[in-house]
């Protein structure tokens, strides 16, 4: 299922103190037990936990297919990490971002092929 799909379900199915007020109240799509204020991180921590989901793992993951996709200096910049950090990212991943550069090359050919 898409993760729109999912998130629209969510807002649609609200319960409990998800269910004060209207979806319009405030801009948070997982609200807190107060009103106007997101439900915590911690908090979400624990829902996905029991849900099976392993934030730090599955946070890894991600981080790590990143490093094997994206030159080094990106994936810093992207992610709001020192250099250094993303440099040992892409050496743990086995990244080549030289297939990255050829990757964004072959895209901006086909963009300017008539």
């Amino acid at each position: 299922m898409p993760l729109a799909t999912l998130v629209r379900e969510l807002l649609a199915n609200r319960r409990g103190k998800a269910k004060i007020g209207t979806p319009d109240d405030g801009p948070w799509l997982f609200p807190g037990g107060q009103p106007g204020r997101p439900l915590s991180d911690s908090q979400i921590g624990l829902r996905l936990h029991k849900i099976g989901i392993r934030l730090q793992q599955d946070r890894s993951t991600a981080l790590f297919a990143l490093a094997a996709e994206l030159p080094a200096a990106i994936l810093a910049r992207m992610l709001g990490v020192h250099i250094q950090v993303a440099v040992q990212w892409q050496k743990a991943s086995g990244g080549d971002w030289a297939a990255y550069a050829a990757d964004v090359s072959n895209r901006a050919r086909k963009a300017l092929a008539p």
